[in-house]
């Protein structure tokens, strides 16, 4: 079997390996019992080191692709038909056929690596790309895009925004107040959508006010939502010493939630909330910023694709 090693490639020399014996094996070409070739013998053929090969024949056998020998070597491991495969095995056997065809027609490696880029490039993007520093934001912001699409959504720091593997089949988006932060992070020709916040009057839209002597709690991980929970509600006429802040993140934020009149909430801590308290959720992206980024589902996203398991949860919680 032959194999392509890059080494100003974004993905590390062992994936490499991992990845290009894998497509030997589901493609025919490294048969089963097969004898793979040393760790020296790799090593001293692509000068790398050796314990990069290690690794990836270590990868191997612990995924059951390869079985040690002691004092014989690495070999192809044979697969039961009860054994349980890799869920990207289907997707492997298809690359190894294009790979296969596309070498008994002569093509060299840097060929198809140029045009398999080039038709990466050509597809429309598969899933959002919510890029903030905050974790804690970016995992509500991507509960309540899936909740609003039914489209999968990716969490990503402002250090990710150069990986172009993460990039691949993304549709960027961050929050307005991000924006130039993110623009100077993302590669030149990538287009990244700004998001806007929710109004006071957008957020009490539709809102029962609580009597004056009810004790009203905030809950959430993200402690810029407590704050901007606290300005709303005293924006609507709400006594501040009746309100109660978890922080989430703290331990024992649940205790004494049921006693309360109300619970003001986020999309993603919703679901983690006691069982009977009476909730109301706050989001946090704007109707103007939901609308967007629908219409951006319908154009150019799969919104096909069955909702993931959070856009789910994330519905449930729009109906409360």
């Amino acid at each position: 079997m032959r194999l392509w090693l890059s080494k100003s490639s974004e993905v590390p020399l062992r994936e490499q390996l991992v990845r290009q014996i894998r497509l030997g094996i589901v493609s025919g070409d490294l048969k089963v019992r097969q004898k793979l070739p040393s760790t020296r013998e790799l090593a001293l053929r692509f000068h790398i080191h050796s314990n990069t090969v290690s690794a990836a024949y270590r990868e191997l056998h612990r995924t059951g692709w390869v079985e040690f020998r002691k004092g014989s070597g690495v070999y192809v491991r044979g697969r039961s038909a009860d054994q349980t495969l890799d869920e990207n095995l289907g997707l492997d056997q298809l690359l190894a056929k294009f790979f296969n065809t596309a070498r008994t027609r002569g093509h060299s490696l840097r060929e198809i690596q140029s045009r398999l880029k080039h038709w990466l490039t050509l597809q429309a993007p598969d899933h959002f790309l919510v890029i903030d520093p905050d974790p804690e934001l970016r995992r509500i912001l991507m509960t309540e895009i899936e909740g609003a699409t039914q489209v999968r959504a990716v969490g990503a720091s402002l250090d990710d925004c150069g990986n172009a593997e993460m990039l691949t089949g993304a549709a960027p988006v961050t929050m307005y107040g991000q924006i130039e932060q993110v623009r100077a992070a993302l590669p030149p020709a990538i287009d990244v959508v700004a998001l806007h916040s929710r109004s006071i009057p957008e957020s009490l839209q539709g809102q029962t006010r609580p009597s004056a002597d009810e004790v009203i709690a905030i809950v959430s991980c993200w402690p810029e939502f407590l704050r901007w929970a606290h300005t709303i509600l005293v924006a609507a006429g709400l006594d501040p010493d009746t309100l109660s802040f978890r922080d989430a993140r703290e331990r024992g934020w649940q205790r004494g939630l049921r006693s309360a009149a109300l619970v003001v909430t986020d999309s993603h801590m919703i679901d983690e909330l006691p069982v009977g308290c009476e909730v109301r959720l706050f989001k946090i992206l704007s109707d103007s910023s939901l609308a967007e980024l629908r219409q951006l589902a319908k154009q150019f996203l799969n919104a096909g694709k069955a909702p993931s398991a959070s856009a789910t949860r994330a519905r449930r919680a729009a109906r409360l």
